[in-house]
């Protein structure tokens, strides 16, 4: 073999070797991903969008995220078909942690809930900060309110608001009262084509286009504040939560530069989430 064709010969090998130790690098890079179970809201804010770059590009870490309820996310977790669950309904998440399907709770963030409603406001809500009182009075116009109905946090979180007004829905709901069993993307849709009241929380009515003739007309009350937390899944429970990488994803949101990141995360100049981790 001549000279330059042992030369050839030797490059083309080390270009084989480097090839496939750049593809054993990216096919490791790919597995270093875990699956993150979360309400519609973080997804609908856009938070995840502006969030989870910044994550992953600290960590090497990817996330998949299942937007859904955050009662449906829970049970994703208890499945163990999530790594973290990032939900906003403390009860609920308390209970995940009694049961022995979480490892443990933090706080990471949070906004508030406000009711929503047509400018016209048939049901004369505007003005007011008190959530029962508006509740009532939507009760008692029977006026189009557009429920969640999906075991989301906001959902429940409505329901506990009916009962805190004295209202009930059982006895009382007709045609007025209207469950879709979707996100809160949906419902805000709803809503603006139908003129009706909803209540949502308001990082993704800040983020929401479509908001046709509706506004927030009661808002301030603190039975509206709106608390978020994350936790692994107990991979003692399920053997196949990542509970390195799952638990990397946790510690990066309560850290100074993950708050910094959802802190600065705004729509339209608008902060959406305030940060409030405990360590």
């Amino acid at each position: 073999m001549g000279e330059t064709l042992k030369r050839i010969w030797s490059a083309g090998l080390g270009f084989l070797a480097f090839s496939s130790l750049a593809f054993s690098g990216a096919a490791l890079a790919q597995e270093r991903t875990i699956t993150v179970a979360s309400t519609t809201s973080t997804e609908q804010s856009g938070l995840f969008g502006y969030l989870l770059p910044r994550f992953t590009e600290s960590t090497g870490i990817g996330v998949k995220v299942v937007a859904v309820g955050t009662g449906q996310a829970l049970d994703i977790g208890r499945r163990g078909d999530a790594d973290v669950v990032f939900v906003h309904d403390k009860v609920a998440e308390e209970k995940f942690l009694a049961e022995g399907f979480g490892v443990k709770r933090f706080d990471v963030m949070y906004n508030d809930f406000v009711v929503i409603g047509p400018k016209a406001d048939p049901a004369h809500l505007a003005g007011g900060k008190d959530v029962a009182e508006a509740l009532r009075k939507i009760a008692v116009a029977k006026a189009a309110f557009v429920s969640r109905g999906d075991r989301s946090g906001t959902h429940e979180a409505e329901l506990r608001l009916w009962k805190e007004a004295g209202v009930d829905l059982a006895a009382v709901k007709g045609d007025w009262y209207r469950e879709i069993g979707q996100g809160m993307g949906a419902a805000l849709n709803m809503a603006s084509s139908a003129n009706a009241y909803l209540i949502s929380d308001r990082g993704t009515w800040l983020a929401f286009r479509n908001r046709g003739d509706l506004a927030i007309l009661t808002e301030g009350d603190r039975r509206l504040f709106n608390q978020y937390g994350v936790m692994l899944v107990n991979p003692v429970k399920h053997a196949g939560v990542k509970a390195k990488d799952g638990q990397a994803f946790v510690d990066w949101l309560i850290s100074p530069a993950g708050q910094r990141t959802i802190a600065d995360y705004k729509v339209g100049g608008e902060q959406l989430f305030f940060t409030n981790a405990t360590n």
